[in-house]
């Protein structure tokens, strides 16, 4: 038998060294209810005492983690897996006659912008931009790119150290040549950013955020609206277009129809999954009139290949969704059902000259159908069992889209509707790793109301279901986010520790539908935290592993996930990872982007809502004396979407409040935000240190 005495040593000197936190309370009254803080403080960022503070901890963190043994050789595999990666193109558009997509092509630290012929042509690939060749440290990003009708010029938004702070930037294809024009506050996390060419490619319609002295400072990154920049002309002459009677926390995607006639702006109220669109033509002068209301239950629209008629997937009665159908010059009372509800639930739709495609998803895998312009059902796409598909584009008369799995890498397939062929392209990924001896299985736990949700698990073949295997459990559960199967070949070091992965697509996702993600937010969040939950259970029930071999990962949404769970269900996980999350459930809307996670999330003005928040509110369900599970949280200095003083704080209550001698670790990362635009190599480090956390907690060696 193994002594672990020195190893328990070892944990007690760390314990001793944990950095101190001063204690300032503060009271706040809600609806009669007082609540105490004791590290408000920690919020403000920009304080010396709150720079010492987080310098302290990522001091204790090095020092823990550069202690384990094996983190140096994690991160060396690491960087030897993505050397061997092969290129993986993603954001793929057809226009002017060739393909423009964003490639990965490690070590580079970011994507860059390419143009092919087609996507069986490789050899036609032309890089058009390449941001580690304007900063080599990988600290400029893409937020998006939209290529002219043409094709001759493109939009793209650059920002910096991943703040997602985006500035519109223009460039020829041909020659890559980069345009005077610059037109700043065109994207930023809280409503993110958008662009649309004019037909002759002259200029862009654009999002942008109010300018200084425009409204107050507390204002300046809400409110966003639509302008036109004529290319060539001073941004100080940009035109005003829509949006003054937009809602403080709209979201707008803009896009036009393949002709460039007409121009339509999908307004998000929030992050809630509410929408209104608005269309007008694209001439000038022309007036933009509102075809969706919130109420209406639409939840994307696309243009017919001809732009005679507007296609809307909507829930409206229908929480699976349907697909409606009536002229673009004519009205939502128009509508026809050309596609009714089904037990799928339609994600998306694609128009051909000839043909719709409709994208389902089917509590995870994927589906694609193929209907007459009118409705009538042609036929399925065939697919692999257990496949995520996305990224569905029209290319000429066939249909291009990304499959992916648990077990094999992402591929762009093309599909021609006519010969009902599907074609791999040379597109396609290679693994620098084999998962030949990994499979995955489907089963489905018991949440405490009787709901059924669905546990994807990854593991050796023949594995034993003895109770022994350290098992991994990831979730999301919210926005309506679906979790589609994908392929990661850094699990393949934790397969060869003899570990277990498992993805959860529990309720506030849209895995089945707006009725399963409407059963997991607002007042009906703690379903979220309850399925969660009872997938542990399940893992440990079915034989797969036991608390002390479980450990839970989760980010942003999924990071408050963690923290719900953590002080929840202190007892049945060994180890906690959470990335970017929220833990103040009280203080959230007080943030730019927090006021937009309101239609999500509640407020505390409301007394339902209030009373809901703070009873899941990881920060404020921090017991005193309890033992919980050792914990490591990752925040970025410059994440735009979710404070860091989450992490700060919730960091802080914990290390009092934790009569355990497990590590309650925190990383916080000047040179990330919140996982957008994050450079390579950071990433590695980030993947290295929550291996080295993961593998030491759960005692997993290397073989």
């Amino acid at each position: 038998m193994k002594l672990c005495f020195p190893l328990f040593a070892f944990a007690m000197s760390i314990a001793a060294a944990v950095p101190p936190t001063e204690k300032k309370p503060v009271t706040d009254e809600y609806h009669g209810v007082k609540v105490v803080d004791e590290y408000r403080w920690l919020e403000d960022s920009g304080s010396p005492a709150v720079k010492a503070w987080t310098r302290a901890q990522n001091d204790y963190l090095r020092a823990w983690l550069d202690s384990r043994a094996d983190r140096a050789e994690i991160e060396a595999k690491l960087k030897a897996l993505y050397a061997k990666d092969t290129p993986s193109h993603t954001g793929i558009k057809e226009r002017g006659g060739r393909l423009f997509a964003l490639k990965f092509q490690p070590p580079k630290q970011q994507r860059l912008l390419v143009t092919l012929a087609s996507a069986d042509d490789l050899a036609s690939e032309k890089v058009v931009l390449d941001p580690n060749e304007i900063e080599p440290k990988g600290q400029v990003a893409m937020d998006w790119y939209v290529p002219s009708p043409d094709g001759k010029l493109i939009a793209v938004c650059l920002s910096e150290n991943g703040s997602e702070d985006g500035t519109l930037h223009f460039y020829r294809t041909d020659t890559g040549e980069h345009l005077p024009d610059k037109v700043a506050r065109v994207q930023y996390p809280t409503g993110g950013g958008s662009a649309a060419w004019m037909p002759d490619s002259s200029g862009v319609f654009y999002t942008r955020y109010p300018r200084a002295g425009e409204r107050p400072d507390a204002d300046l990154n809400f409110f966003q609206q639509i302008y036109f920049h004529q290319l060539g002309s001073p941004v100080s002459s940009d035109e005003y277009s829509a949006g003054k009677d937009f809602p403080r926390i709209a979201e707008i995607e803009l896009h036009t129809s393949d002709d460039g006639r007409w121009l339509l702006a999908s307004v998000a109220n929030g992050d809630g999954g509410e929408f209104s669109h608005h269309i007008r033509e694209t001439i000038a002068g022309a007036a933009w009139r509102q075809i969706t209301k919130h109420e209406d239950g639409i939840k994307e629209i696309a243009f017919s290949h001809d732009g005679a008629s507007l296609y809307l997937r909507s829930v409206k009665d229908a929480p699976r969704g349907k697909v409606l159908r009536f002229a673009t010059e004519r009205t939502l009372a128009d509508a026809e059902v050309v596609v009714p509800e089904s037990n799928a639930v339609i994600e998306g739709v694609t128009l051909t000259s000839e043909f719709l495609f409709v994208t389902d998803m089917i509590g995870g895998p994927s589906r694609l159908r193929q209907f007459d312009l009118k409705g009538k059902l042609v036929g399925e796409v065939p697919l692999p069992v257990a496949t995520g598909i996305a990224g569905v584009i029209a290319v000429k008369d066939r249909v291009l889209f990304r499959q992916s799995s648990f077990v094999e890498p992402a591929a762009w397939m093309l599909y021609d509707p006519v010969a009902k062929s599907v074609k791999k392209t040379a597109l396609y990924n290679t693994s620098p790793v084999d998962f030949s001896d990994i499979e995955a299985v489907r089963e489905f736990a018991t949440s405490k109301d009787g709901t059924k949700v669905p546990v994807n698990i990854l593991r050796r073949k023949g594995t034993k279901l003895d109770g022994s295997n350290p098992t991994l459990l990831y979730a999301y559960g919210g926005y309506g986010h679906c979790m589609r199967p994908t392929f990661n070949f850094e699990q393949r070091l934790w397969f060869d520790r003899g570990g277990i992965y498992v993805v959860a697509n529990i309720r506030g996702g849209g895995e089945y539908g707006e009725e399963w993600h409407l059963a997991g937010n607002l007042t009906k969040k703690q379903n979220v935290f309850d399925d969660f939950a009872a997938c542990a259970e399940h893992l440990i029930k079915r034989g797969y592993t036991r608390s002390d071999k479980l450990a839970v990962e989760g980010g942003s949404n999924g990071g408050l996930l963690m923290g719900a769970f953590l002080t929840q269900h202190p007892q049945l996980a060994r180890a906690v990872v959470a990335h970017v999350g929220l833990y103040d459930m009280l203080r959230v809307e007080l943030d730019p982007n927090g006021a937009f996670n309101v239609t999500e999330f509640g407020t505390v003005k409301d007394p339902a809502q209030f009373r809901a928040l703070h009873a899941y509110s990881p920060f404020h369900n921090v017991k005193d004396g309890t033992a919980y599970p050792a914990v490591f949280f990752l925040a970025g200095e410059t994440d735009g979407r979710v404070n860091p003083a989450h992490s700060r704080r919730m960091t802080a209550r914990l290390q009092a409040a934790t009569s355990s001698q497990n590590p309650i670790l925190a990383r916080f990362s000047s040179a990330s935000g919140h996982g957008m635009g994050t450079a390579l190599s950071e990433k590695i480090a980030q993947k290295a240190d929550v291996f080295a956390f993961l593998f030491d907690q759960l005692g997993m060696s290397s073989r």
